[in-house]
């Protein structure tokens, strides 16, 4: 953390709270570290925009390289937007309509599709086009079961054993495959699966089958820690693995393939700060309840996955440490951020500041309760400036009513 605790104090009292603060240059780091770790000279890393598609962020990835990793129409829009190139662009359909596989397809970015069926519906449009298949590597893993995208259960991927079948409607088509993907689950809690992935998609990556291979995509899901016990994951010996194994299967295949990852929590996740201010302070018999002016539509994973975010009390960072129950503004019981959790004595008014807050917590908001999303403050060089305002309440409400719709008297 590049950010002091003086500076995010000023940035609560000078843009208000609740307040998303980011580290630009934490983000840059994270992302040029993955080129350190996994030294082959053909990687390339597309950032997973669904983890934090802050304008902001995407056009300071662009500008120092990065490619992207995309799922919607809305991101692929986004993305362009924001100045990448659509060949550095890789969108992955999931489940989607005749009409969104149509605009996408205009845009000219690369399609990634797991599903039989897709790939039967997108030859039949667009013949002798060039696509990504994305296969189930039937290894399970990351830190929760709504997050892991691999084996029986998934809705993710087509199945190792119908790769004869995904190659005949290829075929058929005269589709050109440029990309084999798999993607094992976010958060990998054994860097085992890592390789057992790679080697299950690998043995698919036949000349026979897929004569046109341009590169292989691993996905993401490298793992950070969130508890302040948490070990780093060695990623140094973990990346060297990851070469042998890349270049002994582009030997044995014939040529020097590009390797692809597709981070998006270890890119951003630790560059993320909530800062919400206390309101309110009651004791329920043995618990101590604080109430904060940010609640789970704001950031949904401890609610969503049980994820645990660290709490600091920026206002009082050496008081005593006492047990709380840190709790949002939402008509909700289960909207808390944190139970019976250690942290500095905790007084109304005090800034609370969440850690970890950089992936999957903006991205994943709402207004449930009619509650505006938080400003956005991204931090680069010294340099802090407003990435994105908060809606007034009567903004919000604005934009919800269309007065278009609304009967006249």
């Amino acid at each position: 953390m590049t950010i002091s605790r003086n500076q995010m104090l000023e940035f609560a009292a000078q843009y208000g709270t609740p307040l998303y603060v980011y580290d630009g240059d934490e983000i840059i780091n994270h992302y040029r570290e993955l080129y350190d770790f996994i030294g082959h000279k053909k990687l390339q890393i597309c950032y997973a925009m669904k983890a934090n598609y802050n304008f902001h962020i995407l056009k300071m990835l662009n500008s120092v390289g990065a490619a992207l990793d995309t799922v919607s129409l809305g991101d692929v829009l986004l993305a362009l937007r924001a100045g990448f190139p659509a060949n550095k662009i890789i969108y992955t359909a999931n489940n989607i309509t005749d009409q969104e596989m149509d605009e996408v397809k205009a845009t000219g970015v690369l399609f990634n599709i797991g599903s039989i069926s897709e790939l039967e519906r997108f030859g039949k449009k667009f013949p002798g086009s060039d696509i990504c298949l994305r296969f189930n590597p039937d290894v399970k893993d990351g830190d929760s079961d709504k997050t892991m995208t691999a084996g029986d259960l998934t809705k993710f991927g087509i199945l190792m054993e119908e790769v004869d079948k995904t190659v005949e409607i290829v075929r058929n088509y005269q589709l050109r495959v440029v990309g084999l993907h798999e993607h094992t689950g976010s958060g990998i809690q054994n860097v085992d699966s890592v390789f057992q992935s790679m080697k299950n998609l690998m043995s698919l990556a036949t000349r026979e089958r897929f004569p046109d291979l341009l590169f292989l995509d691993f996905g993401g899901g490298f793992k950070v820690p969130y508890m302040p016990t948490e070990r780093r994951v060695d990623y140094i010996s973990m990346g060297a693995e990851i070469c042998k194994l890349f270049n002994a299967f582009c030997k044995e295949y014939g040529r020097e393939l590009k390797l692809v990852f597709e981070p998006g929590k270890y890119i951003v996740a630790e560059a993320g700060y909530l800062l919400t201010q206390v309101c309110c302070i009651k004791k329920n018999r043995e618990r101590i309840i604080v109430g904060c002016d940010s609640g789970f539509p704001q950031l949904i994973r401890p609610v969503l996955y049980g994820a645990y975010h660290h709490i600091t009390n920026l206002s009082n960072p050496d008081g005593p440490m006492k047990v709380y129950d840190i709790c949002g503004n939402i008509c909700e019981t289960g909207d808390r951020f944190a139970e019976q959790r250690k942290v500095q004595e905790i007084h109304e008014g005090d800034i609370l500041m969440i850690a970890n807050a950089g992936a999957y917590c903006y991205s994943m908001g709402g207004v449930y309760n009619m509650r505006p999303m938080p400003a956005e403050v991204l931090v680069q060089e010294g340099f802090a400036e407003l990435a994105r305002k908060r809606l007034s309440p009567q903004e919000l409400v604005d934009l919800i009513v269309d007065e278009s719709t609304i009967p006249q008297d």
